[in-house]
């Protein structure tokens, strides 16, 4: 059946190859005879041209007879004129008349002559022009028609091989359908074999259920006269039993993840040697970083390829935490394998390299191929590793595809169905299989290549080894890849096997929690057993073990409240010696402070006294003014402002300030720095509350805004594969109605044909109906004109021949007009057609 669907689709894909085929032959066909019309009328231009050429040549001729004749009568009147001019010398009277008469002669010959001269250069300088435009006008039409039979036997050798193609195809599907035909015989003997086997079988099922049916009822029987309840009869009770811990499942699994740990670990190795070893080849070939700079995508390459070890490594330490999960002590399926999720990430991650890297690396192959080291070979093997390198990222999305199904009862168990367990692990052989096979076939592309490189005039010795070192880490990718092939194909059976693991005589899988009760009832188990191995200790009265039971309870109570006091208590000292360490900061701050400005202050003060001294000193006669004023000055308040704040301070001769003003003032003025301290920490607490309150709010919207976004996203993938469909329904409506279009534009063409032959014979047929009708006319004016006796029967004979062809050429352009009627009325009906269609 399949083989037979694969033909049917075998059989449809040729079909509308064909039909394009088909269409595009149609359209060779028209333009090959509009190419054979052209050329028609080319060769039609041809011969009117030689017929011109041949018209022209004949007046050449005539034209250079003419000037032969007009030559020689030049001639004879020359020689007239010499013998006149002799006769003349002789009678010179009889010479003066004639003379005159001979030189009006001679002058109407010389302007005879010189016209006749004239007009022989205007026709040669007609007939040389009227030449080289011949030949041109030959010379295109030559190139013209020899590219149109270039383009006629091109097309014709294209109509060939797609006949022969098509002619190959049917007998390959001819012989396809006789093979099919004798496989479908030979099936049908098998099909009959097997109903004769099936009829054995059902006899011997038949002999098998009388004999199973008795045994059933008996054991019935006794089921229910000895077995009070038995849960296993149903599912959903055997369900909730819970299954034996089979320990040698376990160490069979641990065993089995141990050796899979191994080969992941020599793939991991061969993985990062290939990385490494394929950056250094790009800094040294085809241009080597040494002599000369790299082109960018090379260093872009490069530098991706050097952080491959941060994808490759994750592989193995995924391998690894599934390996230690997998204990003696625990149940591993599907269902409680947790940390296959990490391994499955950490592969998309790895994948999610390899396609960052994939364009670069083609890039980079493409780039090795337009360098002029390159030879053809090369070029064709670089051509295989790229399509080898597509091959190898797509064996790895299928191998994360089946992983991360594999992940789904452990996440989501209603993701995948347990009937499909087994399908995945068997797509899971058979890509590990074709990772081996493209492996193989890179590394023998690859060692083609090295071999090839290596006759490169500008190899060197650092190449070499570069290539032998990939060679060596692909052979151990290959090896690796092989052995995880191998392992997994033949334990297989092992695997699908352990899915069945549940409680006995059940049908169900067993789940994570019925796992976890197992273990724990496993540990009771075994807490029971080395319970049972010690010795029993000494037992207490009952009596004693009350009261003591009660001392106990009182304090625990009482050391759960003395403990809580302490812990209240140690939080207290904790903020009172943070809150003693921050004032005590403050304090030394300010003290620092107040030492600036006394310092100031006592600058200030001295300055202006040692002023008013040297005004004094000068100035004596105003010395009483000034004194005044320094009085008042003195006795006014001093006012200094620094970044603690403002102080005012009152400077006498006899009273300085008192230490304890001071202090207080010092005290108040901190009192109002702490209130305003405080007041803006009550601000900032209630900033940072409302705040918080919106941040949660915008965390709220930000969750609301993220679950619109998925759903958007869905409703844009929805959209986005809606588009596609209807690009493709589109696309497909849109050939058909081409192909119906230039069905019918043939169709038109071919009638319109038709109408031009039609028409042809109708004006045929005019033209030889009023070339008969005037020649009976003109054969009666010549005989009435001549007189001819003609009997009368023979004249009526004569008369009723024309009169009757006449009357049959009239009725066949009649019949002619009718069915270039009919013909214009398909015509329209067709176009009015189309025109509804389109």
């Amino acid at each position: 059946m399949a083989a037979a669907a694969e033909l049917q689709g075998k059989y449809q894909k040729l079909a509308q190859e064909y039909s394009k085929l088909r269409a595009q032959n149609q359209v060779l066909k028209k333009g090959v005879v509009d190419e054979q019309a052209n050329s028609a009328s080319l060769k039609e231009q041809l011969k009117m041209k030689d017929q011109s050429l041949r018209k022209l040549q004949q007046e050449m001729d005539s034209l250079t007879f003419r000037n032969q004749q007009l030559a020689k009568r030049v001639e004879l009147l020359q020689d007239e004129l010499a013998l006149s001019e002799a006769r003349g010398k002789k009678n010179k009277k009889s010479a003066e008349s004639s003379s005159q008469l001979s030189q009006e002669q001679k002058s109407v010959f010389n302007e005879d002559l010189q016209k006749k001269i004239e007009e022989n250069e205007r026709l040669h300088i007609l007939f040389f022009e009227a030449d080289e435009q011949h030949k041109r006008l030959e010379a295109e039409l030559r190139t013209r028609l020899e590219v149109l039979e270039t383009d006629a036997a091109q097309h014709q050798t294209v109509v060939d091989s797609l006949t022969r193609k098509y002619t190959d195809t049917i007998e390959k599907l001819q012989n396809d359908k006789t093979k099919l035909e004798i496989k479908s015989q030979t099936l049908e003997r098998e099909a009959k074999d097997c109903r004769l086997r099936t009829e054995e079988c059902q006899q011997q099922l038949k002999n098998l259920q009388a004999a199973l049916g008795s045994r059933l009822e008996e054991s019935l029987c006794i089921i229910n006269e000895k077995v009070p309840f038995n849960d296993t009869r149903s599912s959903r009770y055997n369900a909730l039993n819970v299954p034996l811990h089979n320990r040698r499942y376990q160490l069979k699994l641990r065993d089995l993840a141990g050796q899979a740990l191994a080969f992941v670990q020599e793939l991991v190795t061969a993985l990062l040697n290939f990385h490494t070893y394929t950056e250094q080849k790009i800094q040294i070939f085809p241009i080597d970083s040494a002599t000369d700079t790299v082109s960018p995508l090379n260093q872009k390459f490069s530098q991706y390829l050097h952080e491959n070890a941060s994808y490759v490594r994750p592989l193995e330490e995924g391998m690894h935490h599934l390996f230690e999960s997998i204990t003696e002590d625990t149940v591993t399926v599907l269902e409680t394998a947790v940390k296959l999720k990490g391994f499955s990430e950490h592969l998309a991650s790895y994948l999610g390299f390899l396609r960052k890297i994939l364009p670069y690396q083609l890039k980079s192959l493409e780039e090795e191929c337009e360098s002029s080291l390159c030879t053809a070979a090369l070029r064709a093997r670089n051509m295989e590793l790229h399509s080898d390198m597509k091959r190898l990222i797509a064996v790895f999305e299928k191998l994360h595809t089946y992983v991360s199904l594999l992940v789904l009862p452990s996440t989501k168990p209603e993701g995948l169905l347990r009937t499909n367990y087994n399908l995945v692990f068997t797509n899971i052989a058979a890509s590990l299989h074709g990772f081996h096979d493209i492996l193989k076939d890179i590394s023998k592309h690859y060692s083609q290549k090295a071999t090839l490189e290596q006759d490169v005039p500008t190899a060197t010795q650092k190449l070499i080894t570069t290539n032998d070192c990939i060679l060596s880490s692909v052979a151990a990718l290959t090896n690796g890849a092989g052995k995880i092939a191998s392992f997994f194909s033949n334990n297989l059976d092992h695997f699908t096997a352990s899915l069945s693991y549940g409680p006995k005589g059940g049908t169900e899988f067993i789940s994570p929690l019925s796992a976890e009760c197992m273990l724990q009832y496993k540990k009771k188990a075994v807490a029971y057993m080395k319970s049972l191995k010690k010795p029993c200790a000494s037992s207490v009265p009952y009596e004693e073990a009350l009261a003591n039971r009660r001392v106990l309870l009182s304090s625990t109570e009482s050391r759960e409240g003395l403990a809580q006091q302490v812990q209240q208590s140690l939080e207290k000292i904790a903020r009172l010696e943070q809150e003693k360490e921050h004032w005590m900061l403050e304090a030394q701050l300010a003290k620092i402070k107040l030492e600036k400005e006394n310092q100031k202050l006592k600058n200030s003060l001295s300055g202006h006294l040692t002023e008013t001294l040297q005004e004094h000193s000068v100035l004596p006669n105003v010395a009483e003014q000034k004194k005044e004023t320094t009085e008042k000055s003195l006795k006014e308040p001093i006012r200094s402002t620094s970044l603690i704040g403002m102080l005012t301070i009152t400077t006498d001769n006899e009273k300085t300030p008192d230490v304890e003003s001071r202090e207080d003032l010092i005290k108040n003025h901190y009192m109002t720095r702490i209130a305003e301290l405080t007041s803006h920490l009550q601000l900032a607490d209630s900033k940072s509350v409302h705040f918080h309150a919106e941040c949660r709010a915008l965390a709220k919207r930000l969750s609301l805004a993220e679950k619109s976004k998925e759903s958007l996203t869905e409703e844009l993938k929805l959209a986005s594969q809606n588009i596609s469909r209807l690009q493709d329904e589109l696309m497909t409506t849109k050939r058909s109605y081409e192909d119906q279009l230039s069905m019918m534009s043939d169709h038109l063409c071919s009638m319109n044909e038709t109408l031009t032959k039609q028409r042809e014979e109708i004006d045929t047929l005019k033209m030889t109906s009023k070339v008969g009708l005037f020649s009976i006319r003109t054969s009666r004016q010549e005989q009435v004109a001549l007189g001819l006796s003609i009997e009368p029967q023979r004249s009526g004979a004569f008369e009723s021949n024309p009169h009757s062809k006449h009357k049959n050429n009239v009725s066949t352009l009649n019949f002619i007009n009718n069915l270039h009627v009919v013909n214009i009325k398909c015509l329209n009906s067709e176009c009015t057609k189309l025109g509804r269609v389109f």
